[in-house]
């Protein structure tokens, strides 16, 4: 494709007024007038013609990314030909997994008609990317017609759950645990599983002796615990209409995701064992449950097929099928959003049957944005209307979270950047009272 660039149409227009002056002054010989746009138009097909060259554009092989995070693809092109300019331009078409600076268009230098250059692409969404053509552009030695090429190439790469937290953090937060004690009480300790019956030492807690076996033996006995391993923790993420809308740049359901992943691999590595439960209007997907530290792959390959769903939550359908499917107690971790009474309403008829079988711990991600419009001071008329509703809106959510408190069911209701660590923490809290 050839087009003329703005250059040329400036000089064009440039040479409107001296056309009309002529028209105007010298009528006789109006058509002189014409030799300005027409010397340009002249000048750019020259251009164009002289301009010509093949051209090639290539992007390198992206690996798979975690969503949230940036990567550098590094774009190259390959100018053929006399004349070289001294850069071309690159324009990416947009896709909705991934944003990139500046539309997709970048200018990259060359230098003997070779130059390459690097794109940072944004992952925004979970998927896989396929990037199916390029275009390319150069203008002509005099700069006046741009030179247009549209470039098929076959790339694609995954964009998968963020995982980084448990990269960076995750043995930190383990070993903080650990070295709090929990570990060293995996074997033995106040757990629930009787160990062995041991001789009565000073420091043993006065509850465990067994009387019976005392008076047998004529020495004080006591019962040494161990903690509990392969409990069973279920992760049910909730996919729908609510958990798709961004917070901070991401959708709250990769938020999610990401937590569940770092409290997933911390419980895989205590000897607990996990599973997923997604769902949306209905269930998902409901995985098996996988125990040891090697099957976190598989729980990150699960976590990927979260969809973003536009449908409304059905946490009664969700819930009470997860509920029969569950053969003995377990923790259930469930992240989840509302924003209405009549949705939560449901939230907590659902969570009041399944409490009364299973431990059931409520994430939700505070709303920042809204518990800064309640507590901004409000300059006008508006700012006041936008203050009460927001306020009204946090009230009803407090009422929501109270009402959970009170049926049994731990809440835990975090900033989107601590969520992960505050999970953990709470699992570990409760593995750690026993209450799994």
């Amino acid at each position: 494709m050839i087009y003329p660039t703005r250059a040329a149409v400036l000089a064009a227009v440039a040479g409107a007024p001296v056309a009309l002056l002529v028209a105007v002054f010298i009528p006789s010989i109006w058509y002189a007038g014409l030799a300005w746009p027409l010397a340009v138009l002249l000048l750019t097909a020259v251009d164009a013609f002289v301009g010509a060259r093949k051209g090639e554009v290539r992007i390198d092989k992206v690996p798979s990314i975690c969503v949230g995070a940036t990567f550098d693809a590094k774009i190259s092109v390959i100018l053929t030909g006399s004349h070289v300019p001294g850069s071309a331009e690159v324009a990416i078409a947009a896709n909705a997994l991934f944003t990139t600076e500046d539309d997709g268009r970048l200018v990259v230098p060359l230098a003997a008609g070779r130059g390459a250059t690097f794109l940072p692409i944004t992952a925004v969404r979970r998927g896989r990317v396929r990037i199916d053509r390029l275009w390319l552009r150069w203008r002509g030695p005099l700069g006046l017609a741009w030179k247009q090429r549209s470039i098929a190439i076959d790339t694609d790469f995954p964009i998968l759950p963020d995982i980084r937290p448990v990269e960076q953090r995750g043995a930190q937060i383990f070993q903080r645990h650990a070295l709090q004690g929990l570990i060293a009480q995996i074997d033995r300790g106040d757990g629930a599983d009787f160990e062995s019956l041991v001789e009565f030492r000073a420091g043993m807690d006065r509850r465990a002796i067994d009387w019976k076996q005392s008076a047998r033996h004529q020495k004080l006995h006591a019962k040494e615990f161990r903690t509990e391993r392969n409990n069973q923790i279920v992760f049910a993420v909730d996919a729908g209409r609510q958990m798709s809308e961004p917070v901070a740049g991401l959708p709250r359901v990769d938020r999610a995701v990401s937590a569940m992943l770092l409290t997933a691999w911390v419980a895989l590595k205590l000897g607990d064992r996990v599973a997923l439960h997604a769902f949306d209007s209905r269930p998902r997907i409901a995985s098996g449950l996988i125990s040891g530290a090697a099957s976190f792959a598989e729980l990150q390959r699960l976590a990927a097929g979260i969809d973003y769903s536009s449908e409304e939550t059905n946490y009664t359908f969700a819930l009470t099928t997860l509920g029969s499917r569950l053969t003995r107690r377990s923790m259930i971790v469930l992240f989840t959003e509302f924003t209405d009474l009549t949705t939560a309403e449901f939230l907590v008829r659902a969570a009041a049957r399944l409490v009364k079988t299973h431990l059931l711990l409520v994430v939700v991600l505070r709303d920042e944005e809204v518990e800064t419009i309640a507590d901004r001071e409000p300059r006008d008329v508006d700012d006041v209307t936008r203050a009460i509703t927001a306020a009204a809106l946090l009230k009803d959510r407090r009422v929501v979270l109270t009402q959970l408190h009170h049926l049994g069911v731990h809440v835990i209701e975090s900033e989107y950047e601590r969520v992960g660590e505050r999970l953990v923490a709470g699992y570990v809290d409760l593995k750690r009272r026993n209450l799994l």
